[in-house]
C-alpha cells in the first residue's frame, strides 16, 4: 500500500510537471504531444489506484482515458493542425517567464486550499488533491494567456484531465455512466470546435481570437 501510494504521488508530480511544460511550450504540435503524455500518465495512475483499492470500474475508466486522450483526441488535433497549417502559437498575453511565476504562485495557493480537504479525505490518494487542483488552475491559466484557438482547446482538455484526476483522488472516480457521458461530450465538443476553427480560418485567415473581438466591435 505504501509503495503504491508513493508511485501515485510520483505520477501526480509528473502530471504537475507536464502542466508547467504545457505552459512554457510555444509549438502547438508539442502541446498535443504533452497532452498525450498527460493522458497516458492519467491512465497509468488510474490503473494503479484500481489495483491498490480493488475498484474494478477504474480499469474501464483507464481504458476509456487511454482510448480518448492518447489515441482519438490527439489524432483529431494532429489532423486539424495539418489541414489548418498551424504549427506555432507565438503570441501570448504575458511572456513565458512571467507565466511560470504566476504558475508557481497558483501551485502554492492550490496546496493551501487543498490542505483542509486532504485532512477530511479517507482515500490513499488524498495527498494528491493539491496537485490535482493545481493542474486544473494551471490549465485555466494556459487558456487565459494563449491567443490561438487550438491552444485554448488543448488547455480546456488538459483542465478536464485535472478534474478527472481530482475525482479519482477524492472519491476513486465517478460512476461509469457519468464518465461515458463526459467523454462523449468532450469528443463531440472537439469535433464542433474543429468546424468552428475552419470557419474562423476561412473568414479571417487566422486562428487568433482577437479577430473575433474586432468582428464583435464592428
Amino acid at each position: 500500500m505504501a509503495l503504491s501510494s508513493q508511485f501515485i504521488n510520483l505520477l501526480a508530480s509528473i502530471l504537475l510537471l507536464l502542466a508547467f511544460a504545457m505552459l512554457s511550450q510555444r509549438r502547438i504540435r508539442s502541446l498535443i504531444r504533452l497532452f498525450m503524455v498527460q493522458g497516458m500518465t492519467l491512465a497509468v495512475s488510474t490503473v494503479v489506484i484500481a489495483s491498490t483499492t480493488n475498484q474494478s470500474h477504474l480499469y474501464y475508466s483507464a481504458l476509456l482515458t487511454f482510448s480518448l486522450k492518447v489515441v482519438i483526441l490527439p489524432w483529431i488535433l494532429f489532423r486539424m493542425i495539418r489541414q489548418l497549417n498551424v504549427e506555432w502559437d507565438v503570441e501570448t498575453l504575458i511572456n513565458i517567464p512571467s507565466t511560470m511565476l504566476v504558475g508557481i504562485a497558483i501551485v502554492i495557493v492550490s496546496f493551501n486550499l487543498a490542505l483542509p480537504i486532504s485532512h477530511l479525505a479517507g482515500t490513499i490518494t488524498r495527498s494528491t488533491i493539491g496537485i490535482a487542483m493545481a493542474c486544473v488552475l494551471l490549465s485555466l491559466l494556459m487558456m487565459i494567456t494563449r491567443s490561438k484557438a487550438i491552444s485554448q482547446v488543448i488547455g480546456f482538455l488538459s483542465m478536464e484531465n485535472g478534474l478527472f484526476f481530482a475525482a479519482t483522488s477524492t472519491t476513486y472516480g465517478m460512476p461509469m455512466v457519468v464518465e461515458l457521458g463526459v467523454a462523449l461530450d468532450v469528443l463531440v465538443g472537439v469535433l464542433i470546435l474543429g468546424v468552428f476553427f475552419f470557419q474562423i480560418r476561412e473568414k479571417f485567415e487566422s486562428l487568433d481570437l482577437k479577430h473575433l473581438e474586432k468582428a464583435e466591435e464592428e
